[in-house]
């Protein structure tokens, strides 16, 4: 099958970016040259390329290249464990909706509708204001603010495999319906789910930053790439690397894997 495949523009482009950003996070400590939360005032606001700093440095003299690819480590966990969290919900309630459809399926999509009548990053807004800035309270809104969507796709394949035949033999022969849902019908959903889940990466890591811009993400000295864009935007005349190369950051990130996703979409699409 995979010899059949053809790999296409989007999946190498971002497959590639998403490497990248991957690869920085693993080798932080060897890719950064000073310590991220180290501040050196006499060296404050510093061009890229001064006495060693790669990037320059922020207002408090510490060093924005390290800062960034310690930060990319922050952007890929909140990213997997939030899409983990969507995932995870989106799949159970999607399948006993689908499944169980009845007042089931109307309660759950009831809830599913109440989720997703918020912004995505406004829910998340409010949920961490209840619960407190903090990572962990990030990584929570972020994957249940997500969750909807998850669980509508899910849904969608399991009222369509739950019609088939080998369905139908499996529930005639006596099958438990966990069975039937573990063995027939989830392994069905799975493909679509990869895609959208490479997909809710970049939007997780998008709303982080936004988060942490607003002051409700990870606290300080912690390195995240919204935090460092907050520090430099009040210096964007005299030092404007510091929001510039943090919004980058975050762009190649989201933009990888977006393109990973559509091509992974365009790659596993038996009909292409």
């Amino acid at each position: 099958m995979l010899k059949r495949r053809r790999l296409n523009a989007p999946l190498v482009i971002g497959g590639s970016l998403v490497i990248l950003v991957v690869l920085a996070a693993v080798f932080a400590p060897v890719l950064a040259t000073h310590e991220p939360t180290s501040q050196r005032l006499v060296h404050r606001l510093r061009p890229p390329g001064f006495e060693g700093y790669v990037l320059g440095t922020d207002n408090l003299g510490r060093d924005v290249w390290s800062r960034l690819v310690y930060g990319s480590r922050i952007s890929l966990m909140v990213g997997g464990l939030a899409v983990g969290i969507s995932v995870g919900i989106g799949l159970v309630l999607g399948l006993i909706s689908g499944f169980m459809r009845g007042w089931v399926d109307m309660l759950i999509g009831r809830l599913f509708d109440i989720i997703m009548a918020f912004p995505t990053i406004l829910l998340a807004l409010a949920i961490v204001a209840a619960l407190g800035p903090s990572l962990t309270n990030s990584i929570i809104a972020i994957g249940i603010a997500s969750s909807p969507r998850f669980g509508r796709v899910v849904r969608g394949m399991v009222l369509s495999v739950r019609e088939r035949e080998y369905v139908h033999a499996a529930t005639a022969l006596g099958s438990s319906t966990w069975r039937i849902l573990g063995l027939h019908v989830l392994p069905n959903v799975v493909s679509p789910l990869i895609v959208l889940a490479s997909l809710g990466v970049g939007t997780a890591i998008l709303v982080e930053a936004s988060l942490s811009f607003l002051g409700l993400g990870v606290a300080p000295p912690t390195p995240t790439w919204g935090s460092m864009i907050t520090d430099g935007k009040q210096y964007m005349d005299s030092a404007p690397w510091i929001s510039i190369f943090s919004g980058l950051a975050i762009m190649v990130s989201v933009l990888g894997f977006n393109l990973f996703g559509d091509g992974l979409r365009d790659f596993l699409d038996v009909r292409t």
